[in-house]
């Protein structure tokens, strides 16, 4: 009998609802016994915040994408687990969900599981589970390199936003699935079924049943080492804080290639909810695709928690009101991931219209 402790990376390009879809399954009876380690980019991490009530077992590694020194973090955060349920520091748990990045490729994940021969005796890779936006995953699908591989490699497809996206929509997204990867099953997010045993009580992960294209890119990671030397050409810009501003700025990871960034903004003072919304508004009618996601937290007068805020593209989803903070830190947090935009241009528009509003 397999006594390894099943590893399942949860995947999704940015905003697909990934961290949705983790609070739901460990909400599940079954969701008692997960483990979850978290990988978030830039400085500011927020979506561990979400879930680390659902579970005490959670460690979130920030900065990073899983390839380069992620790879090691991940190792290191997995034997944190390990030795902290063996200490009686962690509680006991059954299976670890590895949340990635928006912009992680998957694939060197499966060689470092494979690839540590300390943690292989202890931790399998059980599956991947990706999670695609009905309402932009065709287009992202056709546009992002790193959203084909999450899709191509995954052994169950989360279709999301279902019940905001469009019958053609929908029908779309299906369609660039099926093309990418005809072999994996594709759920509904949205269907009242338990989503529990159809994503978890399944095969293990096997590279024999993936593409040629998938087996291709696992085979060109022999070893950590080598896989590592892969990545040289990311290049992951981790700066401190910026210049001095009412709203502080720290640029976070820069994909030179896409000209993707990931920058955030804090600031301690309450935020006037109206002026931002009509400042955001302004922003993803400009740019909208070039919008690939914002979230955050705000501190708005008068609210006794913070408003969540969640966009992808043009679509800002509902703000939603919480009735207490997740943590002890009650300054607004916003976490910006564009491409093709000046990061200091959009701190500076956003302090200008706020000045003036104050004045």
């Amino acid at each position: 009998m397999e006594e390894r402790i099943p590893v399942t990376v949860l995947t999704g390009f940015l905003g697909s609802g990934k961290t949705t879809l983790l609070q739901r399954l460990l909400n599940c009876e079954e969701g008692a016994g997960v483990a979850v380690m978290i990988n978030e980019l830039g400085e500011v991490a927020l979506d561990h915040l979400f879930v680390q009530k659902l579970t005490e077992s959670t460690i979130v590694l920030k900065n990073g994408c899983i390839c380069c020194t992620m790879r090691e973090d991940l190792q290191t955060g997995l034997r944190e687990l390990i030795d902290g349920c063996s200490r009686g520091i962690i509680a006991p748990f059954n299976r670890v969900v590895v949340e990635t990045t928006g912009l992680a490729d998957p694939t060197p994940i499966a060689q470092t599981l494979d690839g540590d021969l300390m943690l292989r005796r202890q931790v399998r890779l059980a599956n991947i589970i990706t999670t695609i936006d009905a309402v932009f995953g065709a287009e992202q699908l056709d546009t992002h390199e790193e959203s084909m591989r999450q899709a191509a490699i995954a052994d169950r497809l989360v279709l999301t936003k279902t019940d905001i996206a469009t019958p053609e929509q929908i029908a779309l997204a299906r369609d660039k699935i099926h093309k990418v990867n005809p072999m994996a099953m594709v759920l509904d997010s949205n269907s009242p079924e338990s989503l529990w045993p159809m994503l978890f009580d399944i095969d293990p992960f096997n590279p024999d049943t993936k593409s040629a294209e998938v087996q291709a890119w696992l085979s060109r990671l022999p070893h950590i080492k080598a896989a590592d030397a892969m990545h040289g050409e990311h290049h992951h810009h981790h700066h401190g804080e910026g210049e001095e501003h009412v709203h502080h700025y720290h640029e976070g990871y820069h994909h030179d290639e896409n000209e993707i960034q990931t920058f955030s903004i804090r600031t301690e003072k309450p935020l006037n909810w109206t002026a931002f919304a009509i400042w955001l508004s302004a922003l993803v009618h400009r740019y909208g695709k070039q919008i690939l996601r914002i979230k955050g937290l705000l501190n708005v007068p008068g609210a006794l928690g913070p408003v969540v805020l969640n966009t992808v593209q043009s679509h800002i989803t509902p703000p939603m009101h919480l009735d207490e903070w997740p943590d002890e830190d009650h300054s607004s947090r916003i976490v910006f991931i564009v491409q093709g935009i000046s990061p200091k241009m959009m701190q500076t528009s956003l302090e200008h219209f706020l000045s003036i509003l104050e004045d």
